[in-house]
């Protein structure tokens, strides 16, 4: 079960009992006996990038998937604004995606001593229409209504999921590399903090 922390709101409503799965020996055809899953944060996929996106060499995943039935609602874990959206097209890219700008007490807790920053939130593989009547600059409230989940057919090529990314760094566009090298690891996990720091600890 998730322990969420009380500051934020979850960004996809739970059950009891989900799967975390495990992609560190590569793709693998699993009977999945659970209808929400894990993917995890700083986990090393090999095999899984194989679009010429990727360029057969990333594989580390720097943000957490959250997989469920298409049309599954995503949430805002807290107020912000939209920073950009759209639609990364590229075979086995996000698919729509939209970015939120928050102001966050960083890193969070609960004592609130810490100094306030923007942190940029990114969710991918997202339904076409979730960009519906988005604008740049719109205000999000916690706990929000923000998209629902795309078909395999829209979001990229995927099982329907939300990847949920954080990032210190502003993303230029509506994109963030949400799987890097491995090289890259050690900036890359400073740029793009573990997202259970506000979706509680899901594993």
């Amino acid at each position: 079960m998730a322990g969420q922390p009380t500051a934020f709101a979850q960004v996809v409503h739970l059950p009891e009992s989900y799967w975390v799965f495990n992609f560190t020996r590569g793709p693998a055809e699993w009977d999945c006996p659970y209808t929400y899953q894990i993917g995890r944060y700083d986990e090393v996929r090999p095999g899984m990038y194989t679009t010429p996106l990727f360029g057969g060499e990333r594989d580390l995943h720097v943000g957490i998937d959250i997989g469920a039935p298409a049309g599954t609602e995503v949430h805002s874990f807290a107020d912000g604004v939209i920073h950009s959206f759209g639609i990364n097209d590229e075979a086995g890219s996000y698919g729509p995606t939209i970015v939120v700008e928050h102001q966050l007490s960083w890193p969070p807790s609960s004592n609130n001593e810490h100094a306030v920053r923007p942190v940029w939130a990114l969710y991918g593989h997202l339904s076409t229409e979730s960009l519906d009547d988005l604008e740049v600059g719109q205000s999000v409230q916690k706990g929000a209504l923000l998209a629902t989940m795309g078909t395999k057919d829209e979001n990229g090529g995927w099982e329907p999921h939300v990847h949920f990314q954080l990032s210190l760094v502003e993303p230029k566009k509506p994109d963030l590399p949400g799987v890097v090298h491995r090289d890259d690891r050690e900036q890359a996990l400073r740029d793009y903090p573990d997202p259970r720091l506000v979706l509680g600890r899901l594993y």
